[in-house]
């Protein structure tokens, strides 16, 4: 990603976002990127985004960032979603489930299990310690259909991968970066660029994720706009195109 900013124009460098010894107002500009340890200290990681947007420019801003790193904004995006419930009472009757906190990734402290009682078990240990749960059916489709994440760099889709379930048995996390490329039908265009339009904020990148439901019809699982795999390496414009759009943003 550096080498395609140097190729635009744009001087960059890697921070830790955590390290106390960098100014960040040095810098036009902040992109968040690969902070994947703020699950586990979200409120500092809020604290730390929200200083720097007070001294310099953050992408993705820290509104975006604060809703985004909750997956409880899928109950307000108003688009069709993986069908969720946020409680361990009363689950529905599904043949599987899959069980993770609201503030979770790269699949931490999720499960896949088709015991009812062990899915609720689960949900009510994330409760107890101050977690919300989520709760939802496990899709076969991802297995066979696979999920489709789509890239856009400031409103522009740059590409599309096939990711590799998760959940599947043998698989680990690390096979979370393992995907091919893929040309997204139009529903599922159609429908995250719906979801990327009540977005009311400039969108350096964006990862919309779909899956399809047993009718067949999209869904989001996820809108990833705080720090999503991004597979430049899976395109070879991809890379060109995330440093074009940080230029038009700058």
């Amino acid at each position: 990603m550096l080498a395609a900013w140097r190729a635009a124009g744009i001087e960059g460098r890697v921070e830790r976002w955590d390290d106390p010894a960098v100014d960040w107002s040095g810098y036009d500009a902040v992109v968040v990127r690969s902070v994947w340890d703020y699950i586990l200290r979200r409120e500092e990681f809020l604290a730390w985004a929200r200083g720097v947007e007070s001294v310099t420019r953050l992408l993705n801003p820290y509104t975006v960032i604060e809703a985004n790193t909750d997956k409880t904004y899928l109950r307000d995006l108003g688009v069709p979603t993986v069908p969720t419930h946020w409680s361990s009472r009363d689950l529905p009757d599904w043949p599987e489930y899959v069980v993770k906190p609201s503030v979770s990734g790269g699949a931490r402290d999720t499960t896949r299990t088709a015991d009812r009682g062990e899915a609720a078990a689960l949900a009510a240990a994330l409760e107890a310690t101050g977690r919300t749960p989520m709760v939802q059916p496990y899709l076969d489709m991802v297995e066979s259909e696979g999920e489709t994440s789509l890239l856009y760099f400031n409103g522009r889709l740059s590409h599309a991968v096939r990711r590799t379930p998760m959940l599947v048995p043998g698989m680990g996390v690390d096979d979370n970066a393992r995907a091919q490329l893929r040309t997204p039908a139009p529903d599922q265009v159609e429908l995250a660029e719906k979801v990327l339009a009540a977005v009311p904020h400039d969108l350096l990148y964006a990862r919309v994720d779909l899956v399809r439901l047993p009718g067949g019809a999209p869904a989001v699982i996820e809108l990833e706009l705080t720090e999503p795999y991004l597979f430049l390496g899976y395109d070879p414009s991809a890379a060109a195109n995330f440093a074009a759009a940080l230029r038009e943003l700058l």
